[in-house]
Order: C-alpha cells, then sequence, then structure tokens
C-alpha cells in the first residue's frame, strides 16, 4: 500500500477525533449558557456532526473491504474507527437526552463532566496527530495516560453526582431519571475516549 493510501486512515481518524471535538464544545456551551428555546436548534448541529462521524467510519471500512495491505492491523482499525464512532454517538445522545426529558434548568454538577469530557476529546486529538508517525513517537504514551487519569475523574464526578441527584430529588424521580441518562451518557463518552486511547496505544506496543 502506499504512502498516501496508509495517511488515509490516520487522516480519518483525526477527522473523527475533530468532530467529537466540536460536538463537545456545542454541548459546553449548550449546558454553560442553556436556553431551552434553542435546544432544537443545537440538536440538529450536533446530529449533522454525528452523521458527519459517521461517513468517516463508512469511508475507513470501504477502503478497508478494498485494502490488501494497511499500516496496521485491519482489526485495530475497526476498533479504532467504531470506538471514535461511539464518542460521537454519545455526544449526540447527550442533548436528545436534554430534549427529552423536557430540561427546565441544567444542574451544574453537569458542566463538570462535560468539561472533563471535552477534555478527553481534544487530549485524544493530540494521540491522534501523533498517531500517524506512532513508530517514532515519544508522546502518545503520556496523552494515554492523561486520558486514563481523565476518565477517572470522570468516574469520581459520577458516583458524587449521582449522590447528589439522589439526596437532592429523593421526591422526584423523573428528575433522577431524567438526569440519570444525561450522566449516563457524559460517562460513555469519556470511557469511548479511553477505549480509542488504549487501543492507540496497543497498537504502538504491538509494533515496537
Amino acid at each position: 500500500m502506499s504512502k498516501k493510501s496508509d495517511e488515509f486512515y490516520f487522516d480519518c481518524f483525526m477527522k473523527s477525533v475533530e468532530c467529537s471535538c466540536r460536538g463537545m464544545d456545542i454541548i459546553c456551551d449548550v449546558l454553560e449558557n442553556y436556553s431551552k428555546e434553542d435546544i432544537k436548534t443545537k440538536i440538529d448541529e450536533v446530529h449533522k456532526i454525528e452523521n458527519e462521524a459517521d461517513s468517516i467510519k463508512h469511508d475507513i471500512i470501504h477502503a478497508l473491504n478494498r485494502a490488501f495491505i494497511t499500516p496496521i492491523e485491519s482489526e485495530d482499525i475497526i476498533q479504532l474507527s467504531e470506538y471514535l464512532d461511539n464518542i460521537a454517538d454519545c455526544i449526540d445522545d447527550i442533548l436528545m437526552r436534554v430534549y427529552i426529558g423536557d430540561v427546565d434548568k441544567i444542574r451544574p454538577e453537569a458542566l463538570k463532566v462535560a468539561k472533563v469530557a471535552s477534555e478527553c476529546c481534544e487530549t485524544l486529538k493530540l494521540v491522534m496527530d501523533e498517531f500517524h508517525d506512532f513508530k517514532k513517537s515519544k508522546k502518545i504514551n503520556d496523552y494515554v495516560i492523561k486520558i486514563n487519569d481523565l476518565e477517572e475523574d470522570g468516574d469520581a464526578l459520577f458516583i458524587e453526582n449521582m449522590h447528589t441527584l439522589y439526596v437532592e430529588c429523593r421526591n422526584n424521580p423523573v428528575e433522577i431519571i431524567v438526569w440519570s441518562d444525561i450522566y449516563n451518557y457524559l460517562e460513555r463518552c469519556i470511557d469511548s475516549c479511553e477505549h480509542v486511547a488504549d487501543v492507540a496505544q496497543m497498537v504502538v506496543m504491538k509494533n515496537s
């Protein structure tokens, strides 16, 4: 396979992460400056980004089906493309849950988790920026460790946020259901970032 063909996969990985970064920027803005009247417009914006990420994944699979030689194992390419697409899917679902739950007011704890998720996406972009030259990169491992640390921060926030939710909303089961869903999708976004980072690190280890 030519060098140009090799770069196709790495370029697609980067484009997919950039979709997630853009989506998380919108999520953070919505949670910080919430307007119930604007939520449908924001959902449309995020959904377009999610569709863009889907198209990137399909392009990768289509190229993979025609490829004889790939720069990394095809199973790793498939895993990376699926996990990257999962991030965009989770971001799309966050705003869907805000709309479906007819949220009137954003809980301040949600923005803290969203900022962790956003930082995960931005750090993952740094991973993908190095990944095209992963055999020579000396930074990927540090970025992966940072994402692992952020995931632990996200876990801790999730536990505390759920505890606060149950304490403050004992008599409001609908509020508990709605915000449990929102917190879960924020958590899944962070977990999906970690999954991508872990696969990237595994690829480096297998090829070193």
